[in-house]
């Protein structure tokens, strides 16, 4: 079994950031992801990133992994089901294999959230979707809606009105809490109707959505015909590898790091959407920036424990400024 100085386990902005920088640090460096992209990769159009007026979130992703591959991280794609530690040792078992690490980054983002309602699973990818971006081009001129009110939810349904005929956006709150200039733009298309104070509570088709059930009647009916609903109400950290790790959480389940990433596991550092570091604000920049800070405390704890275990001499060399 090959020993890294430090397995970075994500796809995202943070877990690819943490990659590049730890080439850079000359570390021999894995990353696993389950997949390519994270939340980056499901955004539709970036406006918000630096050195980019406007950018597809796939391809500022793709343009991401193609600089880490370039610098000869290697990077294998299969979902990371378990880590140990063991002598500053991290084992980690991916793919039905097992890969040694002397640190470890978790940059392993979040879980969107589901409605939590009966069928929800079985209409998955038959009318009901997660990702506005993947899948709104599938419904031509149909009906949709958008459940949520946060600026996912509102950017969604933005992307959405440029393909379908008609978007209603469902959110059981009173005001919509997506950024100004976001707002501002859903408020001038037509085709969005928002619907306040509403819940979807039951999934209407049989082999595929043909609407919704609302608690609160729109124009006398509870009954909303629709070819698609797409689902943004938030997201929930993958929080199992850190537990199982011993890692402290807060109390939304978020890993509490310190400024520079660290956690109260010695050897173990988090970054991105599952971390506290940045509260509430969940971006590309905010990840990636973690992602930089991670992979330093990594470069500087494996220069200071390293040899606890078994490895190959190397040598580190800083980054050129």
């Amino acid at each position: 079994m090959d020993t890294y100085d430090v397995i970075i386990i994500g796809g995202g902005a943070s877990a690819l950031s943490a990659g590049l920088y730890s080439a850079r640090y000359n570390m021999a460096t894995l990353i696993i992801m389950e997949e390519l992209g994270g939340e980056t990769a499901t955004a539709a159009t970036i406006e918000n990133y630096p050195g980019y007026k406007s950018i597809d979130g796939y391809d500022l992703i793709t343009r991401m992994h193609e600089q880490v591959g370039a610098l000869g991280v290697k990077m294998v794609t299969a979902r990371a089901e378990s880590v140990s530690r063991e002598n500053h040792c991290f084992t980690v078992t991916a793919g039905g294999e097992e890969h040694r690490g002397k640190s470890l980054i978790l940059a392993v983002g979040r879980e969107r959230r589901k409605l939590g309602i009966p069928r929800e699973d079985e209409l998955r990818g038959r009318g009901v979707s997660y990702c506005a971006t993947c899948d709104g081009p599938l419904f031509g001129e149909g009906i949709v809606g958008m459940v949520g009110g946060g600026d996912s939810a509102v950017k969604g349904a933005i992307l959405l009105s440029q393909y379908v005929s008609e978007v209603f956006v469902i959110y059981r709150g009173e005001q919509l809490s997506s950024e100004p200039i976001n707002l501002e733009r859903l408020s001038r298309i037509p085709k969005v109707k928002i619907l306040y104070k509403t819940q979807v509570k039951e999934l209407l088709g049989d082999n595929e959505l043909k609407g919704v059930v609302l608690d609160n009647p729109y124009n006398g009916n509870d009954r909303l015909e629709l070819d698609g609903l797409f689902v943004e109400i938030g997201a929930d950290p993958r929080d199992e590898l850190a537990r199982s790790l011993g890692v402290e959480l807060d109390e939304r389940n978020y890993i509490i790091v310190d400024n520079m990433m660290r956690t109260n596991v010695d050897g173990v550092f988090a970054s991105g959407d599952v971390t506290n570091a940045s509260g509430d604000l969940k971006q590309v920049i905010t990840s990636a920036a973690q992602g930089v800070l991670a992979a330093t405390s990594a470069y500087k704890d494996v220069i200071e424990h390293g040899h606890f275990c078994e490895t190959h001499a190397r040598g580190f060399v800083l980054p050129q400024v």
